[in-house]
């Protein structure tokens, strides 16, 4: 019986990517590691914080920053709510408010269409995860972590694989780099290795020694696709609009992006608005 599994862009099996909270200064310390490295990573801006000062660490960038930095590195500007409030102490109208009022303002700030959001506090409940959605949010990241590589199975409960400063961080690294979905016998699903934290964190600790180790550790991997959030996110989302026909010999792809799968331990790439025989 043939067997089917999603490949990320290029046809890699392995996938990277970083959040990070609050768009403080630090992040362009950050932005540099990543772009020396080749990865991106996804920023969740409070978009009523800017320019403000909250304490020797919290610097938060200005507007004029946000536009200029981030697109650089090809980075991802996210939500992260308008005030940094707790979601799900709100009326939905103000929930609502928060989060929409937050993506108009970085829409205009970044002059393009912001879909992501990381939950303020890592707090949420149901009306939250209603009121994203309602805010044409089309994920939204947790603080929970998973410890593992697996895909998401709700975008608006998106749980990272672990924060940087996870004691397990550089072991997971390991078993990413080292082993392969494409090793596996069965259970050949791709992997997807999500790193979350907030940037003035390495000030704190003193430690940003930490994040250049790991970038070292986890960068130029031929078998790894480094990308934002948003574009795992399209990514994933246009391999499940995939059309099947009923033997499964042949897969239509009506989305505007080429997409990999393997099927017999052969890879195939479909490409966009395109049907190909996988026979």
């Amino acid at each position: 019986m043939s067997r089917t599994f999603m490949r990320f862009f290029g046809g890699k099996p392995k996938a990277l990517t970083f959040s990070y909270d609050d768009g403080v200064t630090q992040d362009l310390r950050l932005m540099e590691i990543f772009n020396a490295h080749g990865m991106k990573g996804t920023f969740n801006i409070n978009s009523a914080s800017l320019g403000k000062v909250y304490n020797d660490l919290q610097h938060i960038l200005t507007a004029e920053q946000i536009a200029s930095e981030y697109k650089k590195g090809g980075h991802e500007v996210a939500c992260h709510g308008l005030t940094h409030d707790f979601l799900e102490k709100l009326t939905d109208d103000r929930a609502l408010y928060e989060i929409f009022t937050d993506r108009c303002n970085l829409e205009k700030i970044t002059g393009s269409i912001v879909r992501g959001m990381a939950y303020p506090w890592g707090t949420y409940n149901a009306d939250s995860i209603k009121m994203a959605k309602a805010a044409g949010i089309a994920y939204s990241r947790t603080t929970v972590s998973t410890g593992n590589f697996g895909l998401p199975s709700d975008w608006l409960q998106w749980h990272p694989t672990c924060h940087h400063n996870d004691a397990r961080i550089m072991e997971f690294a390991d078993s990413f780099n080292n082993d392969s979905p494409d090793q596996l016998p069965y259970d050949r699903n791709p992997w997807l290795f999500y790193v979350w934290g907030h940037s003035y964190e390495f000030d704190a600790a003193g430690n940003w020694g930490h994040i250049e180790a790991f970038c070292d550790k986890a960068a130029g991997k031929e078998d790894v696709w480094y990308a934002t959030n948003i574009e795992i996110h399209d990514y994933i989302e246009a391999y499940r609009a995939l059309s099947f026909s009923c033997d499964g010999e042949l897969v239509h792809n009506p989305s505007g992006i080429d997409i990999w799968l393997e099927r017999d331990r052969r890879t195939f790439c479909v490409p966009a608005g395109k049907t190909i025989s996988l026979s």
